[in-house]
């Protein structure tokens, strides 16, 4: 069921709309298309256990950022700052362009 094509890409700024972080915002730190997932700054926060190492030896329990659903995220634009849908649009070449719904600036820099 992996599609392999997100709404959303690595460094976009982003709102959490369903779950324990709803309402949160955060940067894209990397996308994985292949599991439909993100990876948010500061949201969805777990604790992992971790032996210890040799780069570690002390080990313990470390707090760490796991993967949030992509449909659980919506794009912040960077011109209204308002949360948006995403629209994709087909620019002169032949290029597509991610753009706001609702001011139709660009997403994409």
């Amino acid at each position: 069921m992996a599609t392999g094509k997100l709404h959303v890409r690595k460094g976009d700024k982003v709102l959490v709309l369903s779950g324990k972080d709803k309402g949160k915002k955060g940067k894209v730190v990397s996308t994985l298309p292949g599991k439909n997932k993100v990876l948010v700054e500061g949201v969805n926060i777990i604790k992992k256990h971790a032996k210890p190492t040799q780069k570690v030896p002390q080990g313990g329990i470390r707090e760490m950022e796991a993967p949030v659903h992509a449909s659980n995220v919506m794009v912040i634009c960077p011109s209204c700052q308002q949360p948006t849908r995403v629209s994709n649009r087909l620019i002169e070449g032949g290029k597509k362009m991610r753009g706001c719904k609702k001011c139709g600036e660009s997403l994409d820099k």
